[in-house]
């Protein structure tokens, strides 16, 4: 039988070279950003139990890290540090000795072509794990906005190319950047966590970065998952601001937003892949349930076709080999 068909979609599908062709979607290695934790000590390359192949570091191996990423070709990364110290107010964190700020120093002098972007906020510095200074057992917006001035100026004296307040602290990027212009850093960018969920999906960064809140939670200052038009308001109040990246954390399931937010702006706009979508990647690959290559891919491209500039993941390295091959990109 005879099949009189105008429209043949298979016709682009039939070749790997065709298929590469007509992708719509695009992906690069310069739009990788890999995350990490730095601690206190010498000699340090410590597993993390609830992410298999991810490493707190101490600085002086940071070089076995740093050296990969070159390999592979991401020169771009996101710094937490893990202090030996916390008190009250998280002073480690605008300390100009602290973990963060020593880490800075070394791999602007060593590696001077790697971009550091770096994490600013209270939660892994203070004793009761929370993002700010407290009032009784409350969040005290204003106050916190004056200690995240200083970590951020603290960070971009020791060197750090640019800064990404995670706090979600209400006029945060206003006041960060016009602390940063006073102090000379006008050129210094400031990447947000415009739209950061308070998500059950960061459950094994809060173990590798010992910042899980000593009481309650952060549903008072990080958004409500049910909701979405939020997620626009606190995007658009952030560009008002003076932020030039918005961040929309976390990954996977949030796709819907980051699309929303991506037809909202002009901005580059960033997804960090969190630590709970690594874990239970690798915990499936583990129990032989998935092909781990095969899901980093497909949940890599995901998330560009999505709307994402940037992709912050812990899987940069794979996901850039994967690029070069061409299995994805």
């Amino acid at each position: 039988m005879k099949y009189e068909l105008t429209e043949r979609p298979r016709r682009l599908r039939t070749k790997p070279v065709l298929r590469r062709m007509v992708r719509e979607t695009r992906m690069s290695v310069d739009s990788l950003i890999y995350p990490f934790f730095v601690v206190e000590g010498e000699g340090i390359k410590e597993e993390i139990e609830t992410m298999p192949g991810q490493y707190r570091w101490s600085i002086d191996r940071l070089p076995e890290l740093l050296d990969e990423l070159e390999e592979h070709e991401v020169y771009s990364v996101l710094l937490f540090g893990v202090p030996d110290h916390k008190d009250e107010t998280g002073s480690g964190a605008y300390d100009d000795n602290g973990i963060i700020q020593k880490a800075l120093r070394f791999i602007k002098k060593k590696y001077p072509e790697m971009f550091c972007i770096t994490d600013i906020c209270m939660c892994e510095y203070t004793s009761h794990g929370h993002c700010g200074i407290l009032c009784g057992e409350y969040v005290d917006n204003d106050k916190t906005l004056e200690m995240l001035n200083r970590i951020a100026v603290s960070h971009a004296k020791a060197g750090a190319d640019m800064v990404a307040p995670s706090d979600m602290m209400d006029g945060r990027i206003g006041a960060m950047r016009e602390a940063l212009d006073e102090a000379g850093f006008v050129n210094i960018p400031i990447m947000s966590y415009a739209v950061k969920y308070a998500s059950a999906f960061y459950g094994p960064f809060r173990d590798a970065a010992g910042s899980a809140p000593s009481f309650g939670d952060r549903k008072s200052y990080q958004m409500d998952f049910h909701n979405v038009r939020e997620a626009i308001k606190e995007a658009q109040l952030d560009v008002e601001e003076g932020a030039d990246i918005l961040m929309v954390k976390p990954g996977m399931a949030y796709l819907d937003v980051l699309t929303k937010v991506k037809e909202y702006t002009e901005r580059p706009v960033a997804l960090y892949s969190v630590s709970g979508e690594y874990s239970m990647i690798k915990a499936g690959a583990k129990l032989g349930f998935i092909d781990e290559k095969k899901i980093i891919g497909e949940s890599a491209v995901c998330m560009f076709r999505a709307g994402a500039d940037i992709l912050i993941t812990y899987f940069a390295c794979e996901i850039a080999d994967l690029i070069r091959k061409g299995e994805i990109g």
